[in-house]
Order: structure tokens, then sequence, then C-alpha cells
């Protein structure tokens, strides 16, 4: 287009967000080498392709405009070097960057509806191999992880683990070496049960990601793959790290112990198994004591239970208190009579039986649910198949 033009060089970030400058490598060298003289001019299909931070295209077009290099931008047929002011590439700017919080959000809602529908778009962990069927377990990598968990079940800490895993040669998924760290990160993913839990951490409105600790709602996939180390170990090694976690915080300066109240350990959810925990709300009006799920505290999504106050739990424990009190024999007297009888024990039988078969359609309905999430079953033969499930519990 310019034969007295010579190329200095191409400069483009593949695959990278234009939304900061500083994650972009080949525009920090393209800066560089604008500070070094090499470049006299710049050329760019579009004002989103330089930047989409108002902020960040103005804290570059200024220093460039005083070293003598203007910018043309091809689209909007902008050329810094010939502006008066900066009014029009500040209004550009800002559209751009509209554009690409528009994009990041309709980017997000997409991901958010496949979260609420089961769909776990996570990278498959060490120990899996993402093929388009679903994860599949690698062998060589998984006896390493079964290792892991069974060395910390069985009391062995992190750093001993850690040294053997290096020692032996074992390559870790993020770096050469193992460190404690990544250790520790893989001994509480519950991605090796089977499970997943979906968005652990969420970018805000300024582009920067954050652990979720309640800001968003949190997804709890079950048996999305299949796993590599059973739920009892998982769970033991869970309890070991917790306890470990509250011996070395007793040993800091400045630590308080966690207080036991009088319903700690006895109240357990109904829906996921998991106890209450203390806490005091407070109102306009009054503070009072209440007890919630932990699970419910954490991802209120994944567990439904709300919290109870606990002045109603206390006449709840007192009524059913004075029933026994008055009526032990009816109460607790038909109770022992029932566990003593015969018929007892082929009443569990068929109570085990009931809850076998109830749990096999639980499975069912979560594997149709997946189907249809996935687009593999028509909206039609997935509410037949329901039907037919609901109606073999109604029978049964």
């Amino acid at each position: 287009m310019h034969d007295n033009w010579v190329l200095a060089g191409i400069y483009s970030d593949e695959g990278i967000s234009g939304t900061k400058k500083e994650t972009r490598p080949a525009l920090q060298r393209l800066l560089q080498d604008c500070e070094n003289g090499r470049i006299d001019r710049i050329v760019t299909k579009s004002l989103s392709r330089f930047a989409r931070n108002t902020a960040d295209c103005l804290e570059m077009v200024r220093p460039l405009l005083d070293l003598g290099i203007p910018i043309y931008f091809e689209k909007e047929n902008l050329d810094t070097g010939r502006m008066e002011n900066e009014f029009l590439l500040t209004l550009l700017g800002s559209l751009a960057e509209d554009e690409s919080h528009s994009m990041s959000k309709n980017i997000r809602w997409g991901i958010q509806r496949r979260m609420e529908n089961g769909i776990c778009q996570s990278v498959a962990p060490f120990g899996y191999r993402q093929e388009k069927d679903g994860w599949h377990i690698v062998e060589a990598e998984a006896s390493w992880v079964r290792y892991m968990f069974e060395q910390a079940a069985n009391g062995v800490n992190c750093k001993a683990i850690v040294e053997a895993l290096n020692a032996q040669g074992v390559q870790a998924p993020r770096q050469a070496r193992w460190t404690q760290e990544e250790l520790l990160y893989l001994l509480k993913n519950e991605k090796y049960i089977g499970d997943c839990r979906l968005q652990k951490s969420y970018i805000d409105s300024g582009f920067h990601r954050h652990v979720n600790r309640g800001e968003r709602a949190q997804y709890y996939v079950e048996n999305h793959h299949p796993p590599i180390v059973s739920r009892q170990t998982f769970e033991a090694v869970q309890s070991i790290i917790a306890l470990r976690n509250t011996k070395r915080r007793a040993g800091q300066e400045g630590y308080v112990p966690q207080k036991v109240y009088l319903f700690t350990g006895k109240i357990i959810c109904g829906t996921c198994g998991r106890h209450f925990r203390h806490r005091i709300h407070y109102t306009e009006q009054e503070s009072y004591t209440a007890w919630a799920c932990q699970t419910h505290l954490k991802a209120r999504t994944v567990c439904p239970v709300k919290f109870l106050r606990e002045d109603r739990i206390e006449q709840a424990f007192v009524t059913m208190m004075n029933k026994l009190i008055f009526a032990h024999e009816a109460v607790l007297g038909t109770l022992l009579r029932i566990l003593r009888s015969e018929t007892y024990g082929e009443t569990m039988k068929t109570i085990q039986k009931l809850d076998g078969r109830l749990q096999r359609n639980l499975e069912a309905r979560e594997n149709l649910r997946t189907l249809r999430a996935k687009g593999y079953l028509a909206d039609d033969l997935y509410r037949e198949n329901e039907s037919a499930l609901r109606l073999r519990e109604e029978v049964h």
C-alpha cells in the first residue's frame, strides 16, 4: 500500500483478552520497540483490537504521541497524528470498552446456564484425560493419585509425601516438581471422587478473578465422571487436613479456639447431611442466636435448608423430652418390643430394598438430566422417562 514504508514487525496476542495491557506480551513488546526507536508509525485494524479499556488506550496513546509515533485505526479511519484533541479517541475508547463488557457478559451468561444444567467445563485434572465423550482415567497418573490419598489417610504429612514423589520423579501437573501447595490442592479436589463443584472462582466487572466465598452461586454435580478414590478415603483425608489446620492455628499467637455450644455437632441437615453452625443474626429490633447448615452458608443453591432460631430448637427439644418423660412406656417400651420382635429384621430388609430402589431411581434421574443438558435426549423423551420413574416410585 505504501512503497516507502518498511515493516518493522507484526505484533499479535493470540487468544488473549484486550481488556488489560499488562496481560498482552506482544503489546508490551510493541511499546518497548517504540521507546527504542525501532517504530515510526503503528497501524491497527480497529480501536478495539488495540485496547478495550479507555484508560489503557489513553495511557498508551499519549506517550506514543510524545515520541512522535502516531497510530492509525483502519476501521474507524482515525489517525492520532491528525487529532486536535482527545475527545473522539476517548469516545471511541469508551465504546470499545462497553463492547468488551457486553461480550464478556454474554459469555458469562452462557457459562452460567451450562453450570445450572450440570455441565462441567473444567479442565480434566491430573489423573484424567479429557475426550469428546467425557473424562477418562489415566491409570499411570491415577495410581499416584491413589498413593497420595492413601499416604495422607494413613497420617503421613504433606512434606514427606512431596519428598517421596519428587524422589521417584513423578511429574507435577503444573510444574516440574511437586510442592506442598500443589499436593494440598489435589487432596482437597472433589473431582477425584467423581464430582464437580462449579464456579469456585469468578471474574468481576473489572476483569479480576476472585475466589468464590459465597458472592456467586455454586453448583455441585455428583457422579460426573468415574472416581479415582473412594468417598470414605476422601472424607478421611479432609478430616485429617482440617484437624492439622486447627492444631497449626492453635500454635499461632492470638489464636482463639473455636467455641463449643449447646448444640454443636448435634444438629444434622436432613438434605445434605452436614452439621449446623452457630451464628448470631442481627436485625434493627434485636439480635438472636441461630443455627445454619454449613453447606447452605457456602452455596445456597447446593443446599436450600435455611437457618433455625436457637430458642425454637430449645422449645422443640424440651417438648420432646417431656413427651419421653411422661410417655416413656408407650414410646420407648413400644420401640423396645419392636426391636426385639422377629418381624423387625424382615422390616429392615424391606426398608433397605426400598432404599436401594429409590437410590437407583435417583441415579437414573440424574442420568436423564445430564443427557438432556448435553442435548442427547429430547424434552418429550425426557418427560416420558421421568414420568415412568416417578410411577415406579409410587408403585413401590
